[in-house]
């Protein structure tokens, strides 16, 4: 059974447990304003290089400052995960970023992202917010559970984040 629970900042470390793997056939781009599916195979077994110290610094920095951890749990082991930011963004100031969202391998298509997704948007309006910010992967898979949830390509990408993920696909959930 798949229990949902609050993680502690010295918990972080368990999100490198979650199984990255995934086969991409296609990637979005965002070309003139407008996403273009385009072929390009990637054979991910794991987190990709980097990603583990860049990650953790982002998530620890998210967590000292009043961010929502959040992890689901098949026994003891974590399954799925979701982490919004506290700090507002955008213009006007009323978005809250969704810093992370996965669910391991085995655990996708059973409604776990969605569910991680919505309890995340419940968070972000109980703390006033207006609008959640998503920097996805380009995944065609990623792009379509984002915009099948009701997210829309951001009209004004936040420039720190585009500078950080120039190649993910920059989404806002209206709340």
């Amino acid at each position: 059974m798949i229990i949902g629970r609050t993680l502690q900042c010295d918990e972080l470390a368990l999100v490198w447990t979650i199984d990255r793997r995934e086969v991409i056939h296609n990637t979005f781009h965002l070309v003139d304003g407008a996403l273009k599916l385009r072929p390009g195979y990637f054979n991910m077994q794991g987190w990709p290089p980097g990603d583990h110290d860049l990650s953790t610094r982002i998530l620890r920095d998210c967590c000292d400052h009043g961010g929502w951890c959040y992890g689901l749990f098949d026994d003891a082991q974590l399954v799925g995960v979701a982490v919004l930011e506290s700090r507002f963004i955008g213009q006007p100031a009323d978005m809250l970023q969704l810093v992370f969202l996965h669910v391991s391998c085995d655990y996708r298509d059973q409604g776990l992202g969605r569910q991680l997704f919505m309890r995340a948007a419940e968070v972000a309006r109980a703390q006033g917010a207006r609008r959640m910010y998503i920097s996805a992967t380009p995944s065609e898979h990623t792009i379509h559970f984002y915009l099948g949830l009701g997210c829309m390509l951001s009209p004004r990408p936040d420039p720190a984040l585009l500078a950080l993920e120039p190649d993910d696909i920059h989404l806002e959930f209206a709340l």
